[in-house]
């Protein structure tokens, strides 16, 4: 939705200007200063005191996702970006920085809520239930971190196959293991629990939530990328039913045992 221009430069280091509404500039801004020394993320040049436009650097590489190649890229964010979020006050919402909700669970609810309809008979009844009463049933968070909010591979870039940026954020107060759980689910390949925990034993987030909590927070994060696949990547829907069978299975499996 930005309007994007690459500004040369004869020292070969080129600018980004990116243009959107003030209060898309304003929050995209705030989330590169608030992590400015992160070496994936674009280094915040100028921004306009209006908010109508932001200079950052320009980041070579492209943005065709490298397929098999998910655990380092994962692995790369938890360590280049993810494992330095900053706890900031939650005393004016969670969720999306310029709409927030009173809780994290009502982020997650609205969330929830929106892609229920665009997913519709894609699931069962049972399972838009389960998801209901997994999002119900979550523990509210007491720290509250600045997210990127839309890390997934379609704002990464890739150099040689490897990891070299993330870009566009659109800022969210929350759970970092939110953003970590939306770049697992963000392609629908290697969306095995022997991938995720390569990339979960990384993560410094995970303070004593049980196993089984965290595999809930995953096939939450998977009914909401259903949800974004049908609307944006129809064609990656049938590799997702197959993996929400998948970590549906491993979730009850696990409540079983701890019945």
């Amino acid at each position: 939705m930005s309007e994007l221009y690459l500004i040369e430069r004869t020292d070969g280091h080129p600018y980004v200007v990116k243009i959107n509404e003030p209060r898309v500039v304003k929050f995209e801004s705030i989330y590169l200063n608030h992590y400015q020394s992160s070496n994936l993320l674009p280094k915040l040049t100028f921004l306009e005191p209006s908010n109508t436009y932001l200079v950052y650097s320009f980041i070579t590489g492209s943005t065709d996702y490298p397929d098999g190649n998910k655990t380092e890229i994962l692995q790369t964010l938890v360590h280049g970006l993810i494992n330095n979020y900053k706890q900031v006050s939650a005393e004016q919402g969670w969720g999306w920085v310029d709409q927030p909700s009173k809780s994290w669970r009502d982020f997650l609810e609205d969330e929830r809520s929106a892609k229920s309809k665009m997913i519709g008979v894609h699931l069962g009844d049972k399972d838009h239930e389960l998801i209901c009463n997994l999002v119900q049933s979550i523990e509210e968070e007491k720290e509250a971190f600045l997210l990127h909010g839309d890390c997934g591979v379609h704002n990464f870039i890739f150099e040689g196959g490897r990891l070299k940026g993330v870009i566009d954020p659109t800022p969210v107060i929350g759970d970092p293991l939110y953003d970590v759980i939306y770049a697992f689910c963000s392609s629908p390949d290697d969306l095995t629990i022997e991938t995720f925990h390569l990339i979960l034993d990384q993560v410094r987030f995970k303070r004593e939530a049980s196993v089984t909590t965290i595999y809930e927070k995953v096939l939450i994060g998977l009914y909401l990328r259903i949800g974004t696949a049908i609307k944006h990547h129809p064609s990656d829907l049938d590799s997702y039913l197959l993996s929400w069978q998948y970590w549906r299975a491993i979730v009850t499996q696990c409540k079983n045992r701890e019945a």
